[in-house]
């Protein structure tokens, strides 16, 4: 129903309120960011909608009359609940304009985020809603302490395995393959590459605590045991559009993702080598603070990834 027009501007109440507490309408006019001057004008507008006097002035400072502590005791309680209002619209508001921070391995944010972030941006805004993603690409060893110190809520890594003390749910899978520039000799090679002489092998290689690197050791490992030798890399760079870069401009051979390099092989400026004796499949995974769950725009990108990783 229409509110009645002796209900008060809140704000003359909450300016009401500081008066009873500082004692003074100067303090209260300065803790509002008004002048002396507004402040008393709004007292006086706030006596003609109650229709009583509320402050009693004198040289000594302003005090509230009977009626204006009895209107202070009311307005407390009303300007609390104006508080819980604000906080709550306020909650809304930040829910419409949320924002979401996640870290990917550089395979993953190079060649599956673009798609990922555009359909969740499509989703949120049918919805009315406003989103911000702040997009860490980075390693999987880096993603994963992302996730676990807070900087990032979500992650994405690929490799054999998830590290123990995230939680995790797969999204896909990929594989690595050896590729070689057009005009390498083993472009034209028709005898399958063997784990041993990969292993002798200098590539051009990602940094320590990349994914694609570390599925390689490990399949390394079970093909020739620990402890094997292993060659120096020839090149090691911190990004797969680095080692593409490389492969190239004719480097020499390099372990990839086939996400990074589906374009490149089929165009024949990269050639793929067969491999036998050892598996190149490996794990795409979502990763999150254990003891929790994705939950807004988190659990909504985590689906799409879900729903669209090939």
């Amino acid at each position: 129903m229409p509110l009645s027009p002796r209900v008060p501007e809140l704000t003359a109440l909450d300016l009401l309120l500081s008066v009873a507490r500082t004692g003074s309408l100067g303090a209260a006019a300065r803790e509002h960011g008004i002048s002396q001057q507004a402040a008393s004008e709004r007292i006086r507008r706030l006596e003609g909608t109650l229709g009583v006097q509320v402050l009693r002035r004198s040289r000594q400072g302003s005090s509230l009359t009977t009626a204006g502590a009895l209107v202070a005791d009311w307005a407390g309680q009303l300007t609390e609940l104006a508080a819980g209002l604000d906080a709550s619209v306020e909650a809304l508001r930040a829910e419409r304009h949320a924002r979401l921070r996640v870290a990917a391995s550089l395979t993953v944010a190079e060649y599956l985020m673009p798609r990922w972030l555009v359909t969740l941006r499509h989703q949120v805004e049918a919805r009315g809603d406003e989103v911000s993603v702040q997009l860490t690409a980075t390693n999987s060893e880096e993603v994963a302490e992302r996730v676990r110190d807070g900087r990032a809520g979500l992650g994405f890594v690929e490799g054999p395995a998830a590290p123990d003390d995230l939680a995790w749910r797969r999204i896909g899978a990929d594989a690595l393959v050896l590729v070689v520039p057009a005009g390498h000799p083993w472009a034209r090679r028709r005898r399958p590459v063997d784990a041993a002489e990969l292993a002798h092998t200098p590539l051009v290689s990602r940094e320590a605590g990349s994914g694609t690197r570390r599925a390689l050791e490990v399949a390394l490992d079970v093909a020739l045991g620990a402890g094997h030798e292993t060659a120096e890399p020839l090149l090691e760079l911190s990004g797969t559009a680095a080692v593409r870069g490389a492969v190239l401009a004719g480097a020499g051979p390099a372990v990839m993702s086939t996400l990074a390099v589906a374009d490149d092989v089929a165009s024949g400026r990269l050639r793929t080598v067969s491999l036998t004796g050892l598996a190149l499949d490996r794990h795409l995974l979502a990763v999150w603070p254990l003891g929790s769950s994705p939950r807004g725009l988190a659990s909504d990108l985590l689906t799409i990834a879900m729903r669209r990783t090939t």
